[in-house]
């Protein structure tokens, strides 16, 4: 079994508890993809139950899964953010690196930024460093709340290693908190060759 889903049955056994072990466990054994996708549409499903669902059906490259896993990607518990994230990154589904871009940029929704700036990182799809620089931007103001999201952008710049990001990460220099990761973002990128 899969690590990263040995965690999320862990975790969503505890939140099924014994009143919904039964249905917990049909939904961990079952190979019928359309009853998965089925419990992302019928009402009153508990979150665990849409969440196991959608999981495993990214995992396989269902696109059926894709808006629950969006919608999981901004939840507000980072574990649901991290699950959709690693599921989104394997679903395969075009509209996800516009998805993640748009989280990541919201700014009304800045503190659950974090599992999509990781994303975008992830998928290297060309929305990636424009979302990033974006986001990063905005991270500068004076006494701004979100440095892990700050860092992380910092830190996907230098992954992706596009020249774009140099301007920014100069930027990011003068911030004591984001400086050490710019310093080594920069060093990542391609050499700026001389003018003759």
């Amino acid at each position: 079994m899969d690590e990263e889903l040995r965690s999320l049955t862990g975790r969503l056994r505890f939140e099924a508890g014994a009143r919904e072990a039964f249905a917990y466990e049909r939904l961990v054994a079952t190979g019928d993809l359309d009853e998965l996708a089925g419990v992302l549409t019928a009402p009153q499903q508990p979150l665990w139950a849409r969440e196991l669902a959608a999981f495993r059906l990214g995992l396989v490259g269902d696109r059926r899964a894709f808006e629950t896993l969006v919608l999981l990607l901004n939840h507000r518990d980072p574990q649901r953010c991290a699950s959709a994230a690693y599921a989104l990154a394997r679903l395969g589904d075009p509209r996800t690196a516009r998805a993640a871009a748009a989280l990541a940029t919201n700014e009304l929704r800045v503190a659950y930024a974090l599992h999509p700036v990781r994303l975008l990182v992830e998928l290297r799809a060309p929305e990636a460093v424009p979302a990033l620089i974006t986001t990063l931007a905005r991270r500068f103001r004076p006494h701004d709340p979100y440095r892990r999201v700050a860092l992380a952008c910092v830190e996907g710049l230098g992954a992706l290693g596009d020249e774009r990001a140099r301007a920014i990460l100069n930027e990011a220099l003068a911030h004591p908190s984001l400086a050490q990761a710019a310093a080594g973002a920069l060093k990542r990128l391609p050499v700026q060759r001389s003018p003759r």
